[in-house]
């Protein structure tokens, strides 16, 4: 038996969090489920092959559709939102090392930013007057 792409259990957490499929009022195509352009998604980040070059083998659908995929989700904010619940999962499990964590503004909005100060005095030297 060959491994999943997507492990039952990374999928029963990130299923819950994925938008609804958007309706197709005129029909069409049948979609790609999920859970495989998520396999397509993770095995095109692993590998580092292009989207185009995706086995159809896999079952997940052509590059085209695990990109579009990907991006869609991206703009739904559903890599946010997993980010946070793999968090809240490790640290209820006491798996994460909290002492050996940072926060810059990169993952944490600065709200307000800092306190303005006073304009920087110049440090290089100044240029002579022209003598001429």
């Amino acid at each position: 038996m060959t491994t999943p792409l997507v492990p039952d259990d990374l999928w029963d957490a990130i299923a819950p969090l994925l938008p609804p499929e958007p309706p197709k009022p005129k029909g069409g195509r049948p979609r790609v489920p999920d859970r495989a352009a998520l396999g397509g998604i993770l095995f095109v980040l692993r590998s580092g092959i292009g989207w185009e070059a995706l086995p159809q083998e896999l079952g997940c659908g052509s590059g085209m559709t695990s990109w579009r995929r990907l991006r869609d989700w991206q703009d739904a904010g559903v890599w946010g939102r997993l980010h946070r619940a793999l968090l809240d999962r490790l640290g209820a499990e006491g798996k994460i090392d909290w002492s050996r964590a940072a926060v810059d503004s990169a993952s944490v909005r600065a709200k307000g930013g800092a306190r303005k100060r006073g304009a920087t005095p110049p440090t290089a030297a100044s240029r002579a007057p022209n003598g001429t």
